[in-house]
């Protein structure tokens, strides 16, 4: 391999939300990567860094190419006027929610899912709507006959679809986008589709963007997408808006403007560019090892904590963890891990109330991390049952 993923980084003491909020010693629950960035992304930025001037940045046409090739491979042929460039998703999809709906309005979800979903929502008074996941047999799948009830309901403006979802790891099958697609059209229901972990796939498999499966599904869609998880450049804040539709387009993207989310600074559309124009090699390398992770954590997991199940997964480093054969409550769980091992998680309930009885782990660091971490997470579990259990 021409990359070297198992090279541990010291990360203590360097302003990192994941490693300086909490005092811990391994961290695994935030989701940014502790590996550096493609070689290639940063000799794009150290070349900028050396021209020594920071002034006020403009989008070039390699901005918009970048992105244009990059969605070619999904079959997903966007146009230079859909795209808006944004410094963050989720800032993003918060000015989409003020624009498009109005206080006391329902906003749906699916859940469990990503919880500043709920954030985002609450503190723009709008009110969260649940579809929640159907979950059987180790799987989750959408539950359509709720989803259409919701979409009856006039007061629900709009769904937030994660692809692939965040925390299960589910890539939607086109079927399953063709027929939210229908149904949103059906109800004049918006999607507002975050894709932000859409390249971190396993190795041979890709995912379908909402905005593709469609005429219906293009004409009535925002999509959300970055580079940041993917190349783990999230602190350099850089992101796209994508809105086939002329005129919700130029609502949406007045609307950016407006909250000042779409000025761009020189390393955001420098280091956009270098990842989707140079970093795919990097890319394959970096889902191949992420991708042998999981297959480590499994085989650990079914040998030495057989009563943990994780759940199959085809995307994202986040892994979704069965506890319920425990019978433990996530939040209390993870502090009791945080005291006992010093290993953080996240609580599977600030994913919604059906995520109460799972963990989400972050998988995207070295080898001899994760199997410190795993190794806390057995004596964590030990001890959980000596005091409690017995």
């Amino acid at each position: 391999m021409k990359y070297d993923f198992d090279i541990p980084f010291n990360r203590k003491n360097t302003n990192s939300l994941k490693w300086d909020l909490f005092d811990v010693e391994i961290p695994m629950w935030v989701a940014d990567m502790d590996f550096k960035a493609a070689p290639e992304i940063q000799e794009a930025l150290q070349a900028k860094v050396d021209e020594g001037i920071y002034g006020y940045g403009l989008i070039p046409d390699e901005w918009y190419l970048a992105y244009i090739n990059w969605w070619k491979q999904y079959n997903f042929n966007i146009k230079k006027d859909w795209l808006k460039f944004t410094n963050s998703v989720m800032p993003s999809i918060s000015t989409i929610i003020r624009e498009l709906s109005c206080e006391n309005d329902k906003i749906l979800i699916q859940t469990p899912v990503y919880h500043i979903f709920f954030k985002v929502i609450e503190d723009n008074k709008r009110i969260v709507e649940e579809n929640k996941l159907l979950y059987s047999n180790g799987e989750y799948n959408i539950d359509f006959e709720d989803l259409e009830e919701k979409f009856k309901d006039e007061n629900v403006k709009f769904l937030i679809l994660c692809n692939p979802h965040n925390p299960v790891g589910k890539i939607f099958s086109k079927n399953d986008l063709i027929r939210i697609s229908k149904l949103a059209d059906k109800y004049d229901i918006l999607v507002v589709s975050d894709e932000i972990h859409c390249d971190l796939t396993d190795p041979g498999i890709n995912y379908t963007p909402y905005g593709s499966v469609s005429k219906l599904a293009e004409n009535n869609s925002i999509t959300c997408f970055s580079p940041s998880k993917t190349f783990n450049i999230a602190g350099i804040k850089t992101s796209a808006v994508c809105i086939p539709n002329e005129t919700l387009r130029k609502r949406i993207f007045t609307a950016l403007d407006n909250d000042g989310v779409s000025d761009p600074n020189i390393f955001a559309i420098t280091s956009a560019i270098a990842a989707y124009n140079n970093g795919g090699n990097w890319l394959n390398e970096l889902k191949e090892y992420i991708y042998n992770n999981k297959i480590f954590l499994k085989e650990f997991l079914d040998k030495e904590i057989p009563e943990l199940k994780l759940i199959d997964s085809e995307a994202t480093y986040l892994l979704w963890i069965d506890c319920n054969q425990l019978n433990i409550k996530s939040v209390e769980f993870n502090e009791f891990l945080m005291e006992k091992t010093s290993l953080l998680l996240s609580a599977g309930l600030q994913f919604g109330l059906n995520g109460e009885g799972f963990l989400r782990i972050n998988i995207a660091c070295p080898r001899s991390i994760l199997e410190d971490g795993l190794n806390r997470l057995k004596e964590g579990i030990r001890l959980y049952k000596q005091e409690n259990m017995s």
